[in-house]
C-alpha cells in the first residue's frame, strides 16, 4: 500500500470501480478524484500500468442531488412500485419487505435546453478536456441537447437515494457543466424551481483493463491468482458490476483451494453472456448488458433465474441449505404438476369438454390433455382449474412456472436444439500451448488475433470479431491433429 503496508493473499480481486486515475470535470475546472470527496487509486493505476495490462481510459458522469424537502412533487407524474411488488428473492414473500416510496416524473422544456446551450462553451467534453468515451446508452443532458436537438423535452425520473434519505437522484440529467450552470438549468424545471442542489453533478475519468486480457474466470491472464471485476473491465452499470463481483469472488474461492474454476454458458446466465463478450471482442465504450446481447434469451428468464443456477451456486457452497432445500421442493412440486396435468385427459363429448368449447367458443375434436389445453395462449391456468374440478393447490410460483412453461414449450426445445448444435464448439478446447503461428494457412490477421486473444474453446474463438466461419473450419482441422498427436 501507499503506507507501506502488505497484505499477502492466494487470490485477489480488484473492483476498482472508477478510482484508476480519476479525473473529476466540473465545468472547466478538473482535479483528481475517484468520486466526489475521495481520493484516487493513482499509485494502483501506475503500477498496473508497469505490468504487460493494456490500459484505456474511459468516462461516466453523474447528475447534480437534490433535497427532496425542497421539490414540489405536486405537479409531477407519479410513479409507484409495481403491485404486486417485485422481489429480488424466493425466501420469504412481499409482505415481509419494507412499504415502498414512489418515484416522479418531470421534463426538461426549451428554456432548460437554452440555458444548457448557452453554457456549452465550458462544458469540458466541447472544449476537448475529457479523453475517455462515455456511455452510449446514458448520454449527459449536454449531449442529449445537442445530438437530439429537433426535442422540445427530456423526460427525468426523480428517484429517492433510500427509504428516510433526504437526497434525490435525478436520473436524465448527468452533467458536467459548472455548478452556476446547473444551477440554473435545474431551476428551469417544472418542480424544480425552489430545490436546494446539495451536490454537483459531475464527469469523471478513469483508466481500465481490456478485459481481452482476462480468462472468463475473470482471473488475469498475466498474474495467476489476480482477478478483476466490475468498471476496470470497460463495463458501466451497478449489476453489471455486481454479478462480475459474485463471478470472480467465487473463482478467487475456488483458486485458493486449487480447485477448477467455473463461468456459466451464454445460454446459462447473462453474466455469462456478459464475459464471453468482453472475453473475446473487448470493448471501445463503457459495456452494458442488454436482453438484445443474448442468443438464447428465451431460456434467461427473469422467472427461471433459480431454476438455472441454484443447482450449481449449491454446488459451490454459495447457496445454503435453507435455501436449496426451498428450491428443491418448488422444482419438485413444477414437476408434479406438469405431470399431474399431463395425465388428465379431456374426451371430446365429456362434459368438460362441453363446459371449455362454451366458455373460449372453440370445439374440441379430440382427447386433449389438461397441459395441451394450457398451451394455447388464450387458456390461463386459474381458468382451466376453475373449469375443470380439481384438489391440487400448488404455490403461486409453481402454477406461474408450469404456465410459462407450457405457453412455451415449443419455442423452447427449439433453443434447447440450437444449443445442442453449438456444444461441440463451446466444449471443444483449445490447448493453451497452442501455436498459432504455425498456421500459415490462417491470415497474418486471424493469427494475430487468435494469439493476442487466446481463446479457451473453438466457440470463444468463433466470436472474436474478425474471425472468419472458413479460420474456425481450418481451426478445428488444426486443434484436432494437434491433440492427436501429443
Amino acid at each position: 500500500t501507499q503506507m507501506g503496508l502488505c497484505f499477502y493473499a492466494k487470490s485477489v480481486v480488484l473492483t476498482t470501480g472508477t478510482f484508476l486515475g480519476g479525473i473529476i470535470h466540473i465545468g472547466l475546472q478538473h482535479h483528481q478524484g475517484g468520486r466526489a470527496g475521495d481520493p484516487p487509486s493513482n499509485a494502483l493505476s501506475k503500477r498496473l500500468r508497469e505490468l504487460p495490462f493494456n490500459v484505456g481510459r474511459l468516462k461516466t458522469g453523474t447528475p447534480p442531488r437534490i433535497d427532496k424537502r425542497t421539490i414540489d412533487y405536486s405537479c409531477m407524474q407519479e410513479q409507484p412500485s409495481d403491485n404486486p411488488l417485485p422481489v429480488m428473492s424466493y425466501l420469504g414473500n412481499a409482505s415481509q419487505h419494507p412499504q415502498q416510496i414512489s418515484c416522479h416524473i418531470t421534463h426538461t422544456n426549451e428554456n432548460t435546453h437554452e440555458i444548457i446551450r448557452n453554457g456549452l462553451n465550458e462544458s469540458p467534453m466541447v472544449a476537448g478536456k475529457i479523453e475517455g468515451v462515455g456511455p452510449r446508452y446514458c448520454p449527459s443532458i449536454e449531449d442529449k441537447v445537442v445530438r437530439f436537438c429537433d426535442r422540445t423535452s427530456h423526460q427525468l425520473f426523480l428517484e429517492p437515494e433510500g427509504l428516510t434519505a433526504i437526497e434525490v437522484y435525478p436520473n436524465g440529467i448527468s452533467t458536467s457543466l459548472p455548478y452556476e450552470t446547473q444551477l440554473r438549468f435545474v431551476h428551469s424545471i417544472r418542480g424544480l424551481e425552489n430545490c436546494h442542489i446539495t451536490r454537483p453533478g459531475y464527469a469523471i475519468e478513469y483508466d481500465f483493463m481490456d478485459p481481452r486480457d482476462l480468462k472468463n474466470s475473470l482471473e488475469t491472464k498475466f498474474i495467476k491468482g489476480l482477478f478483476f471485476a466490475g468498471q476496470i473491465n470497460g463495463t458501466t452499470g451497478y449489476e453489471e458490476a455486481g454479478a462480475q463481483g459474485i463471478i470472480a469472488g467465487i473463482n478467487a474461492a475456488l483458486f485458493s483451494q486449487e480447485k477448477e474454476s467455473w463461468c456459466p454458458r451464454r445460454d446459462e446466465a447473462y453474466v455469462g453472456v456478459l464475459i464471453d463478450d468482453l472475453i473475446t471482442r473487448g470493448t471501445l465504450e463503457p459495456y452494458r448488458m442488454f436482453t438484445s446481447r443474448a442468443e438464447y434469451r428465451l431460456l434467461l428468464r427473469e422467472d427461471n433465474a433459480d431454476l438455472r443456477l441454484t443447482q450449481k451456486g449449491f454446488e459451490l457452497n454459495c447457496v445454503d441449505n435453507h435455501r436449496y432445500t426451498q428450491f428443491c421442493e418448488k422444482r419438485e412440486a413444477i414437476a408434479k404438476e406438469q405431470a399431474r396435468l399431463q395425465s388428465m385427459w379431456i374426451q371430446k363429448d365429456s362434459r368438460e369438454a362441453k363446459l371449455f368449447s362454451e366458455k373460449y367458443r372453440t370445439s374440441i375434436e379430440r382427447e386433449y390433455s389438461l397441459m395441451d389445453l394450457l398451451r394455447r395462449p388464450e387458456v390461463t391456468y386459474t381458468e382451466l382449474m376453475s373449469t375443470f374440478t380439481s384438489t391440487s393447490t400448488p404455490t403461486p410460483a409453481v402454477t406461474e412456472q408450469v404456465e410459462i412453461q407450457a405457453k412455451y414449450a415449443g419455442y423452447i426445445s427449439h433453443q434447447e436444439k440450437e444449443i445442442e448444435k453449438q456444444k461441440y464448439c463451446e466444449e471443444a478446447e483449445i490447448p493453451a500451448y497452442f501455436d498459432y503461428q504455425k498456421m500459415v494457412s490462417l491470415s497474418a490477421e486471424v493469427r494475430q488475433k487468435l494469439d493476442k486473444i487466446r481463446p479457451k474453446t473453438i466457440g470463444q474463438a468463433s466470436r472474436i470479431s474478425g474471425v472468419t466461419p472458413a479460420a474456425i473450419s481450418l481451426l478445428m482441422v488444426h486443434v484436432t491433429k494437434f491433440k492427436s498427436a501429443v
